[in-house]
């Protein structure tokens, strides 16, 4: 079980700036995500961060208001929360593949996203993952996102030895 692995985990980075972060939370399943919530604000803290939280209806709405926001207001990156657990139907498949590849998208143009939407097949999985005290994903979204802003910042305006000089 993956459970049972010993995981590396970097350092939380530093900043001499102030970082403004937007958890996105789909609360489909109140508790779980309440628990991804805590975990994202905690590591969010631990760096200094910001933290604004807005809630949408479902999984597959999270990567739209993200990209609203990068396109609308200044965050320097954002944690997407939720919890999809398999049904009886293939849609479990689709919001699935869906968000995470809406997300994929908008990091592939820039954003800093920490992708921390539970995909599980139970619901004892989801509460084992969204643990603060346990595998505490929230926390680790933040950290990803967090990571992915503090790499931004330092290449940000590192243009020297690219394309023609005059």
């Amino acid at each position: 079980m993956a459970a049972n692995e010993n995981h590396y985990t970097l350092p939380l980075p530093t900043f001499d700036k102030p970082v403004k972060l937007l958890i996105v939370v789909a609360p489909h399943y109140r508790d779980i995500a309440d628990q991804l919530i805590a975990g994202a604000k905690a590591t969010a803290a631990d760096c200094g961060a910001e933290v604004e939280v807005i809630e949408v209806p479902g999984a597959l709405e999270v990567p739209t208001a993200i990209a609203m926001a990068e396109r609308q207001v200044k965050f320097d990156g954002y944690v997407a929360l939720g919890c999809i657990i398999r049904g009886e139907t293939t849609h479990y498949d689709t919001v699935c593949n869906d968000s995470s590849r809406g997300l994929s998208l908008l990091g592939l143009q820039g954003a800093c996203i920490g992708n921390g939407i539970l995909t599980v097949e139970n619901r004892g999985q989801a509460e084992v993952r969204a643990e603060v005290a346990g595998q505490n994903k929230g926390g680790g979204a933040a950290a990803a996102a967090l990571h992915l802003i503090a790499l931004s910042r330092r290449w940000a305006g590192q243009t020297k030895g690219i394309g023609f000089r005059a």
